[in-house]
C-alpha cells in the first residue's frame, strides 16, 4: 500500500495499518523492572529528530522517507514538542472559529450536499512537518515483535520506516500505534513522519486553545515477548451493601500459547487476597471472585488493590510482568435522580483542565500533573473533566491515586460548524447525523474508552463538547452503554436539541445556566440529575457570586455542583524587546488574527501555575462540601 494524500479530505479514512486500541497496562520483564519503573522492553525516541518545515503540502519534501534520501538541509527540532513554539509557524488562539475562517472557504465534506475536495490536501494554510529519526535497536529489542507507539500527533499522520510505508493516522490526542516488525534492522533505521497541521480531523478538533501542529508527545517503541498480554479488561464491582468486591476481568494475548498464567491481587498491605494459575490461551476470562471485606475507592480513601499477571512459559520461565492498580467504587443514578457514590450522594467540586505548559503549550511534563494534582488537594477540588480530549496517560494514574473524580472527554468539538457569531446555525454541523461522519466519531469514543477503561477515577465519559447533536452522537454514547455500565455517559450539547435528550446522556448537563434558572429545573421534578459541565467562567477579576450555585447542593439532592471553567490560563512565556524582561502573552499577542484575545486567560491560576485570587473563594465554597 502506498500513501495518498487525499485521505485528508475524506472523513471515512482516519486510521490505516493502525494498531486497534488497547489497555494502557503496564508490562516488565520482571519483578526487579516493576520495582525499579523501568521497562526493557521500552525504547524512548524522544529527543532531536531531523526536521524540515512546508508552508503548504505542495513544497513537502516528496521522497524525504526513502533511505537515499539527502537530509542534510534539514534542521533539528525536539520532540516532542509544538511546531509553532520552534519558531517555524504562526501562533495562533481561537475559541469558536476555524484558523481558515474569512480567508479559505471550506464546509465539511458530504455537508451540504457536496463531496470531498481538495480543501485541505491542497490547502495554501496547511502546513507540513517532515521529521526523519535514525535509530539503532536496543539489544533487548532483538527478535522480538515491535511497534511504534506515538503519544499525541497534531492532527493528521503518514508514516515510514526503512523506505517502506507504515501506516496513517489522525485523531490527536490518542495514542497511534503502528507495527513495524516486518522493516526493521539492528542498525540505523529510519522512522519518517509527516505531519499535517489540518485534515478532515480539523473539523473534529475546534476546541478552545492555541492551535497548535506536530509531534507533542511521547515516542516510542514497544517490544512484546514471545506471549504479550495485548488488552486488559478490568471489572471490579460491589456486592453485599458495599462490603465485598467482585472481580471479573478479560486478558487477551497474542503469540505462542504454550505456557499459563498467574493472576494475582495484593491489598495496600501485601496481603494475598487472589492467586490462581490458568492455562495459556489467546483470552482468558476470570468471573465474580469474590473478595472479602474490601476498603472502598473514593477522593477521601483512595484505596487501589495492585494486581500482577505473570506470564510463564511451558518450561515456567517468567516471560512477561503486567502491572495494574484498581479501586472498588460503584457510581449509579437513584429513582428520584440523585448521583450516588458508593450508596453516598456525589458532590462534584470541579474544574475543567487544558494540558498547558507556559513554555511549552501542550507539551507538558509529569511535574506538571503533579503540581496541579496538589493545587486540587489544596483547594479542596476533587474532580476534572479532562477539556476537551484525553489527556497524557500518567494523568489518568495520578487522579486514580489521589482520588480524583475524572470526566473522561472524548477528542471532539465541532463548535465553528453550528455556531456563527454567536448565532446557532447548525446547516452544516458536523458529526451531526451524516452517515459519513459516523465511524470517526465511534472511533474516537472507542479509542477513548479502550485505552482508558480501567481507570478507577473515570466515573463518566463524555462523548465530546459542543458538537451539537445527532444521529452520530446517539451512536457514541450507545457505544459507551453498550461496551461500559459502570459508568455514566454525558454530553452538555444535546440541549441544542432536545427531542433527542432521552438518547444521549445520562445527566441534564448546561454550561454557565444562572442559579435562577438551575433552580427552576431542579424544582420541576427534573428527569435527570443535574451538572454545570461549565460554570462560573473565571476571567479576570472574577468567580464571584460561586455562593449562589454551591446554596443548590444543600437544596437539591439531584444537583451534582460542576466544573469551573477553566484551570489554567492558556497563556506563553515570551521576551519582550521593549521591557527586555519575560512576560505572559495571551491570544492576539503574537500578531495573531483572527483570535480571541484574552478569552484564552481564563483560569484559576496564570500560566506559571501561581493560583490567582479567585482560588480564595473555590477554596472556601469547596471546603464546604469536601
Amino acid at each position: 500500500m502506498k500513501a495518498n494524500i487525499r485521505w485528508l479530505d475524506d472523513p471515512e479514512t482516519f486510521r490505516v495499518n493502525q494498531i486497534a486500541a488497547h489497555s494502557d497496562h503496564l508490562y516488565f520483564k520482571n519483578y526487579e523492572e516493576w520495582e525499579q519503573k523501568r521497562s526493557s522492553f521500552i525504547q524512548s525516541l524522544d529527543g532531536k529528530w531531523q526536521f524540515k518545515f512546508s508552508n503548504n503540502p505542495q513544497t513537502r519534501p516528496l521522497d524525504f522517507y526513502k533511505t537515499n534520501f539527502d537530509a542534510s538541509d534539514f534542521d533539528f527540532i525536539p520532540v516532542p514538542s509544538e511546531i509553532e513554539l520552534n519558531n517555524y509557524a504562526q501562533n495562533q488562539y481561537i475559541n469558536t472559529l476555524y484558523p481558515w475562517e474569512g480567508k479559505i472557504f471550506r464546509r465539511p465534506a458530504y455537508s451540504l450536499g457536496q463531496k470531498t475536495d481538495r480543501s485541505f490536501s491542497g490547502g495554501e494554510d496547511n502546513t507540513v512537518g517532515s521529521y526523519i529519526k535514525h535509530f539503532d535497536l536496543d539489544n533487548s529489542f532483538q527478535g522480538k515483535h515491535v511497534h511504534v507507539f506515538f503519544e499525541g500527533v497534531e492532527r493528521a499522520m503518514f508514516v515510514w520506516l526503512n523506505g517502506h510505508f507504515i501506516g496513517y493516522g489522525e485523531d490527536s490526542f490518542t495514542p497511534s500505534e503502528f507495527d513495524l516488525t516486518p522493516y526493521l534492522k539492528e542498525k540505523n533505521n529510519i522512522l519518517a513522519v509527516q505531519v499535517f497541521k489540518h485534515s478532515t480531523a480539523s473539523f473534529l478538533e475546534d476546541q478552545d486553545m492555541f492551535r497548535f501542529s506536530g509531534i507533542f508527545r511521547s515516542v516510542k517503541l514497544l517490544a512484546f515477548p514471545e506471549t504479550h498480554l495485548m488488552d486488559l479488561a478490568l471489572k471490579p464491582t460491589i456486592t453485599n451493601d458495599y462490603h465485598d468486591g467482585i472481580f471479573n476481568a478479560k486478558l487477551s494475548f497474542t503469540g505462542t500459547k504454550d505456557g499459563y498464567v498467574r493472576l494475582k491481587i495484593k491489598d495496600i498491605n501485601g496481603q494475598t487476597l487472589l492467586d490462581e494459575e490458568h492455562n495459556l490461551t489467546s483470552t482468558i476470562t476470570i468471573e465474580n471472585k469474590l473478595l472479602k471485606n474490601i476498603h472502598l475507592w473514593d477522593n477521601h480513601h483512595p484505596y487501589l488493590y495492585q494486581l500482577f499477571i505473570e506470564v510463564h512459559d511451558s518450561n515456567k520461565n517468567l516471560i512477561e510482568l503486567d502491572s495494574y492498580k484498581f479501586g472498588f467504587r460503584e457510581i449509579k443514578i437513584t429513582d428520584d435522580k440523585v448521583v450516588l457514590l458508593n450508596g453516598k450522594r456525589l458532590i462534584i467540586n470541579g474544574v475543567n483542565r487544558h494540558e498547558w505548559n507556559m513554555n511549552s503549550g501542550r507539551t507538558i511534563t509529569k511535574q506538571d500533573m503533579k503540581a496541579d494534582i496538589q493545587t486540587f488537594k489544596r483547594n479542596n477540588i476533587n474532580a476534572v473533566r479532562t477539556c476537551h480530549y484525553p489527556n497524557q496517560i500518567p494523568w489518568y494514574y495520578l487522579c486514580d491515586q489521589n482520588g480524583i473524580y475524572v470526566m473522561a472527554e472524548n477528542n471532539l468539538e465541532s463548535h465553528g460548524t453550528w455556531q456563527k457569531m454567536g448565532k446557532v446555525e447548525p446547516s452544516y454541523n458536523v458529526p451531526g447525523s451524516l452517515a459519513e461522519w459516523r465511524n470517526v466519531v465511534i472511533d474516537r469514543a472507542r479509542s477513548n474508552y479502550e485505552t482508558l477503561k480501567n481507570h478507577t477515577s473515570i466515573l463518566f465519559w463524555s462523548l465530546g463538547n459542543e458538537s451539537y447533536a445527532g444521529e452520530n452522537l446517539i451512536a457514541m454514547n450507545q457505544f459507551y452503554k453498550s461496551h461500559d455500565d459502570t459508568r455514566l455517559t454525558h454530553y452538555e450539547g444535546v440541549v441544542h436539541t432536545p427531542d433527542l435528550k432521552n438518547k444521549i446522556s445520562d445527566l441534564e448537563s448546561y454550561m454557565y445556566l444562572p442559579p435562577k434558572e438551575a433552580e427552576k429545573y431542579l424544582k420541576n421534578n427534573p428527569s435527570k440529575p443535574f451538572l454545570e459541565c461549565e460554570y462560573m467562567h473565571d476571567m479576570g477579576n472574577s468567580d464571584g457570586g460561586m455562593k449562589s450555585y454551591i446554596k443548590l447542593i444543600d437544596e437539591y439532592p439531584q444537583y451534582l455542583g460542576g466544573f469551573i471553567w477553566d484551570f489554567i490560563d492558556q497563556a506563553l512565556l515570551t521576551y519582550d524587546p521593549i521591557s527586555g524582561k519575560k512576560v505572559l502573552r495571551y491570544g492576539g499577542d503574537f500578531d495573531d488574527r483572527h483570535s480571541d484575545y484574552e478569552f484564552s486567560g481564563d483560569g484559576l491560576m496564570f500560566a506559571d501555575r501561581t493560583e490567582k485570587p479567585a482560588m480564595q473563594e473555590v477554596k472556601y465554597y469547596y471546603g464546604l462540601h469536601k
